[in-house]
């Protein structure tokens, strides 16, 4: 399969060297809204004007989208869908119907397939969401992300005026989340579950009050969180921050029995070095399936709930069944 990488960041470089790990893709291109000549990339790749991506409608099988949520990916993919098959990870899990809703419309007037909100969470966190409600009905499930680096939420902050750079880590309450590994079942608000730190660098002169306060206000990221603000130098930035770690953990807890007398607790959790990168190796996957999906005619918009797993993996179903099952 032909992929094609549109945006050149954090994720976009990772989706360049998970696509060295997977023999059934190759990189046809690079898009970037930056001038292509100043564009150096991991591996050599080729880089183009993101303004001559239709041009190359008839040389990319699916193309990775890999925009911020906050502004990028709900003007890119829907445009690009009316294109290509694409793939996004759109992480604002409160404008995802909104999101859906436009790209499937995009997606199915062209006879093109995308998938949004691929990742980790929302993606495979949300599996591990459905499967575990499905099986314990009688339960309840918790998600605790972090200590981690989130790039949608620092993409966020960077998106604000007077800001230069920016990390925000997510911090899970540990009271919480041991109550819950202990098969309690507490009801927890938004802010009893983390809290959001924030390391930003100012832009010279910049009113460091005001950046803090549309930070602590932003509806969707920071509104309904404890959140603290810490300015630093850019090399501290660079020396402290230069790392993209996260991780989490999908918690459900239930009960079965003739008296709800048997308790279970099912955990599902991530450890990871590299955000982006293992964000990148979920796109590819599922880069698999969107291209399976359309050469079977599938059309229109899809989340992971949609796609068989069968459809993540380059083995076929003899070999699943036979390694896996």
């Amino acid at each position: 399969m032909r992929i094609g990488i549109y945006g050149y960041g954090n994720l976009g470089r990772g989706v360049e060297l998970a696509i060295r790990q997977n023999p059934d893709a190759e990189l046809a291109g690079i898009f970037s809204r930056r001038d292509p000549a100043t564009v150096k990339t991991l591996t050599g790749a080729p880089v183009y004007s993101a303004a001559d991506v239709k041009q190359f409608a008839d040389k990319i099988d699916v193309m990775i989208i890999c925009g911020g949520s906050a502004s990028d990916l709900p003007e890119m993919t829907p445009m690009l869908a009316a294109s290509f098959n694409v793939i996004d990870s759109f992480d604002t899990h409160a404008r995802i119907p909104e999101h859906f809703a436009n790209v499937d419309r995009a997606a199915a007037e062209t006879g093109h397939t995308a998938l949004i909100s691929a990742g980790w969470d929302p993606g495979l966190f949300s599996l591990a969401r459905i499967y575990l409600n499905s099986v314990l009905p009688d339960g309840k499930d918790y998600t605790f992300w972090g200590r981690g680096v989130s790039q949608g939420h620092s993409d966020a902050i960077r998106r604000i005026p007077g800001v230069r750079d920016a990390r925000q880590y997510t911090v899970p309450v540990e009271d919480a989340l041991s109550r819950v590994r202990d098969g309690e079942t507490p009801e927890l608000t938004t802010r009893q579950k983390h809290t959001r730190e924030c390391y930003v660098v100012a832009e010279e002169g910049a009113d460091k009050a005001l950046i803090e306060k549309q930070i602590k206000e932003m509806p969707n990221y920071f509104a309904d969180y404890d959140t603290t603000v810490t300015f630093i130098s850019m090399d501290e930035m660079k020396r402290n921050h230069s790392e993209l770690p996260h991780g989490g953990q999908v918690i459900r807890s239930g009960r079965t029995g003739l008296d709800n007398e048997h308790r279970h607790v099912v955990e599902f959790s991530l450890k990871l070095d590299s955000n982006p990168e293992f964000t990148a190796s979920v796109l590819i996957a599922c880069a698999r399936a969107v291209n399976r999906l359309n050469s079977r005619g599938d059309c229109g918009c899809k989340t992971l709930f949609d796609i068989a797993p069968a459809d993540l993996s380059p083995m076929d179903p003899a070999e699943l069944r036979k390694k896996l099952l």
